[in-house]
This record gives C-alpha cells, sequence and structure tokens, in this order.
C-alpha cells in the first residue's frame, strides 16, 4: 500500500468516493440528533389536551413536560460506558427500541402516572442518541472534513424539531383539532406521539445497516477491521496516518482515565465552571419554552388553534434556516462576535416580549388576549429571539464545549457540562407553566435578565478559539496572574 503520495485536493469533496461516504455515515448516525428534536418538541402539540383529558394542574403538567430531561440525562451519563462495553451500533439500536416503545406508551397512555413514565423512557433513549450519534459522526469522518460533519447533528435536532411541530400540526388540522378523534377512535394528541414510531424504527435499522466505529475496534484489538471501514473513508496515502493518530488518541484517554476534575473554584477546575456556565446560559434564556410550550402560548394570547399551530411550524423552520447560517459563519467570523451578537438580540426580543405580555386583557371567560398591537409585536419578537438563538448560543455552545476543554479532561468534563444543560433545560421547563399562570412579563422578563448576563459573560470570561489548535486553547482560559513568569 502507497502512504507516501499525496492526498489529492478533492479527495473530500462531494464529488469524491471518500467524501460521500463520510457524509452518507453522518448523515445516517444523525438519524440520532433528529429523534432529540423530535422528542424535544413533539409534545407541544398535546399540552393542552394532556391538561384538560387528565385534569391536572400547571405544576403538574409542567412536570409531565419535563420528566423526560431527567430521562435524557440519565441516558445522556450511561451511554458512554454502554457504547465503549457494546459497541457505538448495539447502543444506537437500543436508544430507537426505548423511544419506539415510549412512542407508542405515550400515545396509548391513560393516566399522568403512566404517561411520565413512558416519557421518561423516551428521554432514556433520547440521552443515549444525542451522546452516541455526534461520537460516531466524529469517529468516522476524517479529520479533514470533521467540523463540518459535527455540525450535522445540530441541524438534525433543528429539522426533528421542525418534523415535529409539522407532524402535530397536520394531525391536529386534520381531526379538527388536537383533542378530537383522528383514527381508531383516538384523539389527535395521541397520535402525534405515535408518529414517532417512524423515525425511531429508521434509526434502529440504520444501526443494523452502518459499520462500527473505528475508533470503538481499534480499542478493542479488532485493528484488521478498522483497518477496512477507513479504507473506504480516507485515501490510501493517509490511511496509516489515521489510524496511527486513532491509536494514539485512544492510549491518552486510557492514561488520562483516572484524572480528576477538582480544582480551588468551588471544588472544581476553572475551566469546567465556564463550561457548565455556558450551558447553564444556554437554557436559562428560556428556548425551550419557545419549542415546549409556544402553541399554548399563542392560543393564550388570542390566536385559534390552527394559527397557533401555523405559527410553531414557522418558528421551526427559522430555527433550522438560522442554524445553517451559523454552520456557515463559525469559522469565519469567530466564536465570540457571535455570541454576543445572539446575547444582544435575545435580551431585546425577550424585553419587548416581557413589554407586550404587560398590556394582556382577560375576559369574561377567563381567556388571556394580547390587543393590537401587542399581538403582533410578541410574534415578531418571539421569532427574533428564535433567530437570535439559533444563531449563536444553540450551535455555538456546543462548539466551545468542544474546543475549551483540554484532553485529559475532555470526556469527563463534556459529560458534566452536558449534565448541567439537562437540569436547566429540566428547571426552566417545569417551572413555565406556574411561573406563566403568576406572571407573563415577569417570567420573560426573567429570561431577559439572564441573556443579558450571558454577554456579560462572554466580553468578560470568554476568548476567541477561532482557527487555533484544539490543544492551544487551554491556555486561553488560564488567569494571567496564575501563568509563570519569564
Amino acid at each position: 500500500m502507497n502512504t507516501t503520495a499525496s492526498i489529492p485536493a478533492d479527495a473530500f469533496s462531494l464529488r469524491s468516493s471518500y467524501g460521500r461516504r463520510a457524509i452518507g455515515l453522518s448523515v445516517a448516525a444523525a438519524v440520532g440528533g433528529f429523534l432529540f428534536g423530535f422528542d424535544s418538541s413533539v409534545i407541544n402539540g398535546a399540552v393542552d389536551s394532556i391538561s384538560a383529558d387528565f385534569g391536572i394542574n400547571e405544576i403538574l403538567t409542567g412536570f409531565v413536560v419535563a420528566i423526560a430531561l431527567l430521562g435524557c440525562a440519565v441516558g445522556a451519563i450511561l451511554a458512554g460506558n454502554l457504547s465503549d462495553r457494546w459497541g457505538r451500533l448495539r447502543v444506537m439500536f437500543l436508544g430507537a427500541i426505548m423511544f419506539f416503545v415510549s412512542s407508542l406508551g405515550a400515545g396509548l397512555a391513560f393516566a399522568v402516572w403512566d404517561l411520565a413514565l413512558w416519557r421518561v423512557i423516551g428521554g432514556l433513549g433520547i440521552g443515549i442518541a444525542s451522546v452516541v450519534a455526534p461520537a460516531y459522526i466524529a469517529e468516522v469522518a476524517p479529520r479533514q472534513i470533521r467540523g463540518g460533519l459535527a455540525s450535522l447533528q445540530q441541524l438534525a435536532i433543528t429539522l426533528g424539531i421542525f418534523a415535529a411541530l409539522l407532524s402535530d400540526a397536520l394531525l391536529a388540522n386534520t381531526a379538527g383539532g388536537a383533542d378530537s378523534p383522528l383514527w381508531f377512535g383516538l384523539e389527535a394528541w395521541r397520535w402525534m406521539f405515535i408518529v414517532g414510531v417512524v423515525p425511531s424504527a429508521v434509526y434502529g435499522i440504520l444501526s443494523f445497516t452502518l459499520p462500527e466505529s473505528p475508533r470503538y475496534l481499534l480499542a478493542k484489538g479488532r485493528t484488521d477491521e478498522a483497518r477496512a471501514i477507513f479504507a473506504r473513508l480516507v485515501p490510501p496515502a493517509d490511511l496509516d496516518h489515521t489510524i496511527r493518530d486513532l491509536q494514539t488518541a485512544i492510549e491518552t484517554d486510557r492514561k488520562n482515565a483516572g484524572v480528576s476534575l477538582r480544582g480551588p473554584v468551588l471544588g472544581l477546575q476553572r475551566i469546567v465552571w465556564v463550561g457548565i456556565i455556558l450551558s447553564v446560559f444556554q437554557q436559562f434564556v428560556g428556548i425551550n419554552v419557545i419549542f415546549y410550550y409556544s402553541t399554548s402560548l399563542w392560543q393564550s394570547v388570542g390566536f385559534d388553534e390552527t394559527d397557533s399551530f401555523t405559527i410553531s411550524v414557522a418558528t421551526s423552520i427559522t430555527n433550522v434556516l438560522v442554524t445553517l447560517i451559523a454552520i456557515f459563519l463559525v469559522d469565519r467570523v469567530g466564536r465570540k462576535p457571535i455570541l454576543l451578537t445572539g446575547s444582544v438580540l435575545m435580551t431585546l426580543s425577550l424585553a419587548l416580549m416581557a413589554v407586550s405580555f404587560l398590556f394582556s386583557e382577560t375576559d369574561a371567560e377567563g381567556a388571556v388576549t394580547l390587543p393590537a398591537p401587542w399581538g403582533p409585536i410578541a410574534l415578531v419578537a418571539a421569532n427574533v429571539f428564535v433567530v437570535g438563538f439559533g444563531a449563536s448560543w444553540g450551535p455555538l455552545v456546543w462548539v466551545l464545549l468542544g474546543e475549551i476543554f483540554p484532553s485529559r479532561i475532555r470526556g469527563k468534563a463534556l459529560g458534566v457540562a452536558a449534565g448541567a444543560q439537562w437540569v436547566a433545560n429540566f428547571l426552566i421547563t417545569i417551572s413555565f407553566p406556574a411561573m406563566s399562570a403568576l406572571s407573563l412579563p415577569l417570567t420573560y422578563g426573567m429570561y431577559a435578565v439572564f441573556a443579558a448576563l450571558s454577554f456579560v459573560y462572554v466580553a468578560w470570561r470568554v476568548p476567541e478559539t477561532k482557527g487555533m489548535d484544539i490543544e492551544q486553547t487551554e491556555t486561553l482560559f488560564i488567569r494571567k496572574s496564575a501563568a509563570p513568569t519569564t
């Protein structure tokens, strides 16, 4: 085998066989991200019907919506160890089975407690997919195009959100309302969950057709199998180099397996806190309120159910488009300017939403409406908020989390940061129904404050990492006072 020849300039273009194969495998694995996004938003159209059919209050409604996130957190924690023990593909299949069963169970739920149980099981599957899918993409993608292929995970999440909201709207409109019977006497809101069996079945089937991760095979000593897979993904001139790099990385990970995250700042290393704070800010601006409760929100301010579903679908399309913009700009403009711009847009739009809801009115039947012009203003502000988040904090926090941690603690630190994100997401999701019943202006004002604080934190603590080698970025987060003098 010739390992000294140069790598063709177009080896990883869409026209080359190597590029097409890597992209195909990455797209297939990113279906896990699609499941993640789908599960995150499919309950959007069912919230009001669940609350009415089961006769539950705002606090219990928030719990049913948010309980899946606790399952996600547990699934994400378990996924790493399970995939190292069983392989990436078997764990992908496990996640698909859990989401498949959860979709059926939630659609046929007969009480609040069993709906919550199915939501937890689905959360476990989504937590597994949220970890294994990007790991698999990173492990099969050639290093020359790894960044672009890794971004497919975030794009798949936004497409999953769009698909969930679109299917919710179609089912509700077909039945004449989310609480109206559709097929086999089941209400439309139940079918919103049941349609999840389709993407979960696709993901499960793909887990039998994809090749195993070469990194997993090398870690298990199955070098020949790993070489055969990489031979289809990289040119012969780069094959030995790719395998040597991966073997070195595996040995480094084994040596650092016992490294601790403990440090002088409240028990953790300073860099770990940077990751935690970025993750918490990403959720505390309230983005998931839009994707979990937007249909209910727009109905509460005067839009009918059909228009509310349409608005939610349009918002999800906006989210997809601006994510594409972020992927295009991140390596051209840089991380910090995009994050700061996003913080400004989010702060202004959330503050405008808070002001709009100050003018809400309640009629004799207890229905809340927004008089002109505040209804349209709140709608525009909500979509500006989605633009600000989707083009900045949505994808870029994940980029930074992958860059700022040194290799010796990267795996553990990413786990802690991701765990903080799930917990923050849970807190926002479970608190919104009760807080919105108390005061929507106060709720959105609080999110606006967190968005403003995110600007201050990035400007103060987060340096630019664009174009830097991944092992150099760690030095940017060391205090100058702690650096050795020369």
